[in-house]
């Protein structure tokens, strides 16, 4: 019973006022989808997105990052949001990347406007409805 607590404390978190479980995948990429993310970017590009969560309470569960495009699964609180993370990792590495990696400023920008995100997450959303529906018959 222990063991089973445990790991459920690591999937949800509560900011005190809200519990919650929001793993988002996103996926990003450059503008033009040049493969521009090597030769040192992509660990820096780590850095600056590990520390934009850290500053924002948002946990990464993984990060990969090819030449051409980024996937994260993160956990994010709600009441921050998913778009403001994105925001801030996407503008500050683009800045801090074009500065210190001078071919990088040849692109008019670094990252496209656009991005992909999809909810993660258990119990199913099949699960999840099954239960609400089940609700009214009790």
């Amino acid at each position: 019973m222990k063991r089973e607590k445990r790991r459920i404390d690591r999937y949800y978190r509560s900011n005190n006022n809200v519990y919650f479980a929001c793993h988002y995948h996103v996926v990003w990429t450059p503008k033009y989808r040049r493969k521009v993310l090597v030769n040192g970017v992509e660990k820096r590009l780590e850095q600056m997105a590990r520390a934009v969560c850290q500053e924002h309470q948002a946990y990464i569960v993984a990060l990969g990052i090819l030449p051409d495009h980024v996937h994260l699964l993160v956990s994010v609180d709600p009441q921050f949001g998913i778009h403001q993370l994105i925001k801030l990792i996407k503008g500050r590495s683009s800045f801090l990347l074009r500065k210190e990696y001078p071919q990088l400023r040849a692109m008019p920008s670094l990252w496209t406007n656009s991005y992909f995100v999809s909810t993660v997450g258990r119990p199913t959303m099949n699960v999840v409805k099954h239960s609400i529906e089940k609700q009214k018959d009790e």
